[in-house]
């Protein structure tokens, strides 16, 4: 249940630094606050969760401990970056674990491919899988190492928000051929259908059609190799409260259980805000972490918009939504010994399967899933001698005409999945189950106020991304930027922590306002 109970927002009110508020207390919005502080200003983060972490939240059932969102770390370096720029260590924060084998993907006639930090071992398990193949690999991966330095250090860590900036490279995205879909430009190297789906599936977890996506996101093939993929210790939540101890030590404030229901703008400037209690609070920087959509069209309700209207909204293409399945079993340590921390679970579509998720809006009777298996790695995370799990689906979002009945469908297709995990990886699972617990994309709209139920906001397109993205600097209301997923450069946890980075390049230092 989310905490209604306002707490007091007009105490300590009486240091004379410049005051930024900060809305929402996802990885976006905790990371800004990280950043204003060490600007200079007097930070207070509202948030109308329990916790600190957005999506990164965690629950805990019967002794079990969910992640409820992000369960891996990529880009270790910008975490770093972030924790310096404030005079803080993050590795005296945060434990985190390198994982190795980073993921398994198997396919329903019984392969596998196992993607590991030592990049030989992975090409040992493609020329295991599809040695004709293997050439492709190689050239993928070295494509990938040239988006990398363009797509990431380059345009995502800058700003995006004139059309200038996106005039300057616009002959780099088309010699990148960034018009390309991500699978199309797998495709064109490799022929194998295992291999074309285990080298394209990437942008799901960012909410992106691999179909139609940018094939700028091959870029994350040299992410992974280069600085590992990795688990932090405590699950995203022990992150998040890393990050919210910062802000708290560098002089700022974590309201939880506090619902932003309005920005306050006067004189054509971002004013404050008020809550959905009636509080109104002043500050001379507004950022908002909620969903840009959100933002836009409830949160400046009041204001006119031009550019991100409720229609331009409406035309918007959005990520999918997320079934996702939590669910603790009992005296399991030791079996299943071939499943590890993360797992992709194939079902026997690749292309249709996606296709009914994004285009067709199509609840399918197959499915594929994401398995995360974190107490493999943490045994805090369940009870002595059991696991804690959860299996991931995507499905279609809520926008669609005739859009799927979740209050109808959330049990039989938990049992659904259910089923295929029992057929496919966890024999004996249902005998096994103890604590349960289901979200979907209703729950996503609930909790994070998310349009449509989305997972990861505006889906990644090539004219969805960079500076076609609602801008970090808010193209409506000047005093108001734009952290998170929804902005520039995007979804996952490197990208809105980037977010955060390219936000403090345009808002002034404290010193300047006043």
């Amino acid at each position: 249940m989310l905490t209604r109970v306002e707490p007091d927002l007009t105490a300590a009110t009486d240091d004379p630094r410049p005051r930024a508020i900060v809305i929402g207390a996802g990885f976006g919005g905790l990371a800004s606050a990280i950043r204003l502080s060490a600007k200079g200003y007097n930070v207070h983060v509202l948030d109308r969760l329990e916790t600190p972490g957005g999506r990164g939240t965690a629950i805990v059932r019967d002794g079990y401990r969910f992640d409820l969102g992000p369960t891996i770390v990529t880009a270790p370096q910008v975490f770093r970056e972030l924790w310096a720029a404030a005079g803080e260590d993050f590795d005296k924060d945060v434990t985190l674990h390198a994982m190795d084998p980073f993921y398994e993907i198997r396919w329903q006639d019984g392969s596998s491919l196992r993607a590991h930090a030592d990049p030989e071992k992975t090409r040992a398990e493609i020329a295991k899988l599809a040695p004709d193949d293997l050439a492709g690999y190689d050239w993928l991966i070295r494509a990938a190492e040239r988006r990398y330095h363009f797509g990431f250090e380059n345009l995502g860590r800058r700003p995006m928000n004139r059309f200038l900036d996106l005039a300057r490279v616009l002959h780099i995205f088309a010699w990148y051929r960034a018009d390309r879909s991500i699978h199309a430009h797998v495709a064109r190297k490799v022929r194998d259908p295992r291999l074309r789906m285990a080298l394209s599936f990437h942008p799901l977890f960012i909410g992106g059609d691999p179909f139609h996506v940018t094939s700028m996101y091959a870029l994350v093939h040299h992410l992974e190799s280069q600085f590992g993929v990795h688990y932090a210790m405590g699950g995203a939540q022990a992150l998040a409260d890393g990050m919210a101890n910062v802000i708290k030590r560098k002089g700022g404030t974590l309201s939880q259980g506090v619902e932003v229901d309005e920005i306050i703008v006067e004189q054509g400037r971002a004013k404050g805000i008020r809550t959905l209690a009636g509080q109104r609070l002043d500050a001379d920087v507004v950022v908002s972490n909620a969903d840009a959509g959100h933002t836009y069209t409830r949160l400046l309700r009041s204001h006119k918009r031009r550019r991100w209207t409720d229609a331009r909204l409406h035309r918007t293409r959005w990520s999918m939504g997320l079934f996702i399945w939590y669910f603790g079993t009992r005296g399991t340590r030791d079996m299943w010994s071939d499943v590890g921390h993360h797992t992709i679970l194939n079902g026997p579509r690749y292309q249709g399967l996606v296709q009914d998720i994004f285009q067709n809006g199509h609840l399918a009777d197959d499915m594929s899933l994401y398995v995360h298996r974190p107490s493999v790695t943490d045994p805090t995370a369940a009870p002595d001698g059991d696991d804690s799990f959860y299996a991931l689906s995507p499905v279609p979002h809520l926008g669609f005409e005739n859009s799927v009945d979740w209050q109808a469908q959330a049990e039989p297709y938990r049992q659904k999945v259910q089923d295929f995990l029992e057929r496919s990886l966890l024999p004996g699972l249902g005998d096994r189950v103890t604590a349960s617990h289901v979200m979907t994309p209703p729950d996503f709209g609930e909790r994070y106020l998310s349009p449509h139920g989305c997972g990861f906001s505006i889906e990644p397109r090539i004219l969805q991304s960079a500076w076609f993205r609602p801008h970090n600097v808010s193209e409506e209301v000047p005093g108001l930027y734009l952290t998170g997923a929804g902005t520039h450069p995007g979804a996952g946890l490197p990208g809105v922590v980037a977010s955060a980075e390219v936000l403090a390049k345009l808002v002034p230092d404290a010193e300047t306002v006043r």
